[in-house]
């Protein structure tokens, strides 16, 4: 029912009140989180004052739940699921060497096979940046640039420092290149526009960081630009360019209208007129994703690897059960393009980390943060103390970055 005590007087259900919601909370301790709100301001972003969610959530978390700290480390079967994918995409472009790629063989098999193996890789390459594949860090970094070979396009690396930055500051201007600029606001915030930018958003994930906030380069910049082109010079004059434009387009696709590139947008766009930085989806393209659709409980802890994020949300439902998801992924691509309450406009950011919510109103006459009343320590020994201090502020295990 919706609470007509928000709305100043207003007797009449407004269009955006009608409309359903199109993210749901499984089990939600207040029936009106499923309640669509009025819709933001398509002129703007959503700036916000208050920090990030995941950082409170874990620390709540790892206070009632001392024990999650068992569910981080290394995943030895990443390793095993990289080398199958590389090899599955390696062989499909020795089968389509003497194929022409416009052919409806040639691009049905980019698109289903290749797509769907490439955003796999994308997702490797992810779940790799946060030290996920082996204990070491070295071993970490080579794995990722195998996992690079059949996207065609060295980026392992550079995406490393740009992830982990997006992990840290969550929607600060300026740092987190995940954050569409104020240009792609102007210029695509109407259907075509977001037509254009789901076929496109590859390009425009590969291409942003770049614009917005340069890199210091370093070995492992070189190391994966090397790697891959003189794997793409074997591949070419091995079995033709037809390879490599296979896995080009492979890639493009699994950025593009593909149904695991929704993605991209279900993780942290804002929908039904919430500030709600983050979304999970909970469906089976997960499968072929590495969990990734588990994004909430990957923001609160990095270094849990994707075979256990499931096991994160059983441990917790109080938790995650009350927070809306995306039934679907293929269907938030439709949204996002036809719902016209919901546009490249809808991204939270902020300057500087922000403030926590329950601190928010307790200000002072200059709008000082009144400081919280310090708690009383608890024991060197307890559970709860050596769980908080094998993480850093920012969810990472000490050390595994």
């Amino acid at each position: 029912m919706l609470d007509f005590s928000l709305f100043g007087g207003a007797e009449t259900a407004a269009d955006w009140a009608k409309l359903p919601r199109r993210t749901l909370a499984t089990s939600p301790r207040d029936p009106s989180i499923n309640v669509r709100q009025p819709p933001q301001d398509p002129n703007d972003f959503l700036w916000l004052m208050t920090e990030e969610p995941h950082r409170s959530r874990r620390m709540a978390i790892l206070k009632a739940h001392p024990e999650v700290t068992k569910l981080m480390g290394h995943e030895p079967l990443t390793k095993w699921v990289v080398l199958l994918v590389v090899s599955i995409q390696l062989a499909c472009a020795f089968l389509l060497r003497n194929t022409h790629p416009l052919s409806w063989k040639f691009l049905l098999t980019a698109y289903a096979v290749g797509g769907t193996a490439n955003q796999n890789l994308f997702l490797a390459i992810h779940e790799i940046t946060h030290n996920l594949g082996f204990k070491g860090i070295k071993a970490n970094k080579l794995l990722a640039v195998f996992a690079n070979f059949p996207i065609g396009i060295p980026y392992a690396a550079a995406f490393k420092g740009y992830h982990i930055e997006h992990h840290k500051f969550l929607g600060e201007d300026g740092i987190d290149t995940d954050l569409p600029s104020r240009i792609e606001l102007l210029c695509l915030n109407n259907v075509l526009g977001k037509v254009f930018f789901c076929t496109f958003q590859i390009l425009f994930y590969a291409l942003r960081p770049g614009f917005i906030r340069a890199q210091t380069l370093t070995q492992w910049h070189l190391v994966n630009v090397v790697a891959q082109l003189a794997f793409d010079y074997v591949l070419v004059t091995t079995c033709g360019r037809n390879a490599l434009i296979y896995l080009i387009m492979s890639a493009f696709f699994a950025g593009s209208l593909h149904p695991c590139a929704a993605h991209f947008i279900a993780e942290h766009f804002l929908w039904d007129g919430t500030d709600q930085e983050t979304y999970s989806y909970y469906g089976p393209l997960n499968v072929l994703a590495y969990n990734v659709g588990y994004h909430n409980e990957h923001h609160d802890f990095p270094s849990i690897p994707w075979t256990r994020l499931p096991a994160l949300r059983a441990l917790a439902p109080e938790f995650y059960d009350n927070i809306p998801s995306h039934p679907s992924w293929p269907m938030v691509t439709v949204n996002f393009i036809l719902d016209r309450d919901i546009g490249i406009f809808s991204r939270g950011k902020r300057i500087g980390r922000g403030v926590p919510k329950d601190q928010l109103a307790q200000t002072t006459e200059k709008s000082e943060v009144v400081p919280t009343p310090a708690a009383e320590p608890e024991p060197e020994s307890s559970p709860r103390r050596r769980a908080a201090a094998a993480l850093d502020a920012d969810g990472f295990l000490q050390g595994k970055q």
